[in-house]
């Protein structure tokens, strides 16, 4: 197997494309802040199913951090995360410093997430996917991939992303993959690593809360709510919101709804903010 081929600036990557381009192949883009885990993987296994080059971007976005987050602390891991990325055929890596990404400082340009962006996630992390939308878009720009690979879990950054490359037609489609769990359940995320032993076990109160959801699903809205809420009941965790919305316009769908439905929920354990989701059917 060749070895996997780091690189740190634009122009380069788009010299190595362009070769494999005119030799015909098609690229993939798996976009990542690092701190790779098996979700991540995942998503690289995918983009080698799809496509002859896959690209992988390890950039921790300043953009998409508040002011009180965690930019700093965000985990960095660039030897791990190309060791795992070997044993998944990932072919390049794209690992731009900031200076790189934001030559001239903080884009004065960004791209507006819209409304949908201040729900949810949003509300909690104000001008968040305002920044992940504008990196996302450099990363497009700069790849220019015939496809990009993005995970379930986090489900409203994946509607956003894909409502972008809609309005603006952009040339490329999206490929969404199943989030990735733990054995128990519990949705893999690089936050996790952030738990401790008693925490994590406390964290699997966002999966309970899911599957409650799904096993009330027939029986309406408000029951849906109930059980899930009523599966915080047993975990030392903050619940920040829970939410049942439409997958087609991620808007909360109304009391009488029926059909395909996601429930979006979101805790903070300990010092750490986890979210999920999950399909439903109500009715």
């Amino acid at each position: 197997m060749a070895r996997i081929r780091i690189v740190p600036t634009v122009v380069e990557l788009r010299a190595l494309l362009a070769d494999r381009r005119r030799a015909g192949s098609t690229v993939a883009l798996v976009p990542t802040m690092g701190a790779l885990h098996e979700g991540h993987l995942e998503l690289v296994r995918r983009a080698r199913e799809l496509a002859d080059v896959v690209v992988v971007s390890i950039f921790v976005n300043p953009l998409q951090f508040g002011p009180n987050e965690d930019f700093d602390r965000y985990p960095r891991a660039l030897d791990a995360d190309v060791a795992a990325l070997e044993t998944v055929g990932a072919d390049l890596v794209f690992a731009p410093s900031v200076a790189e990404m934001y030559p001239d400082g903080p884009s004065q340009t960004r791209v507006a997430a819209g409304p949908i962006a201040a729900l949810y996630e949003g509300a909690s992390r104000p001008g968040h996917f305002d920044g992940m939308l504008t990196v996302v878009s450099k990363l497009f720009h700069i790849v220019q991939p015939d496809i990009a690979c993005f995970g379930q879990k986090d489900a409203q950054q994946v509607y956003l992303v894909q409502r972008m490359v809609r309005d603006l037609d952009l040339p490329l489609g999206i490929e969404v993959v199943p989030t990735v769990r733990e054995v128990d359940g519990l949705a893999m995320s690089s936050r996790n690593r952030y738990l401790s032993d008693e925490e994590r076990v406390a964290a699997l109160a966002l999966s309970e809360s899911l599957r409650a959801a799904d096993r009330a699903s027939a029986d309406g809205l408000a029951e849906v709510l109930a059980e899930a809420d009523a599966a915080f009941g047993a975990h030392d965790v903050q619940p920040d919101y829970l939410v049942v919305v439409d997958p087609a316009t991620f808007l909360p769908v109304g009391d009488d709804a029926t059909g395909e439905a996601v429930v979006l929920v979101a805790a903070r354990v300990g010092a750490t903010r986890l979210i999920d989701n999950a399909r439903i059917t109500l009715g």
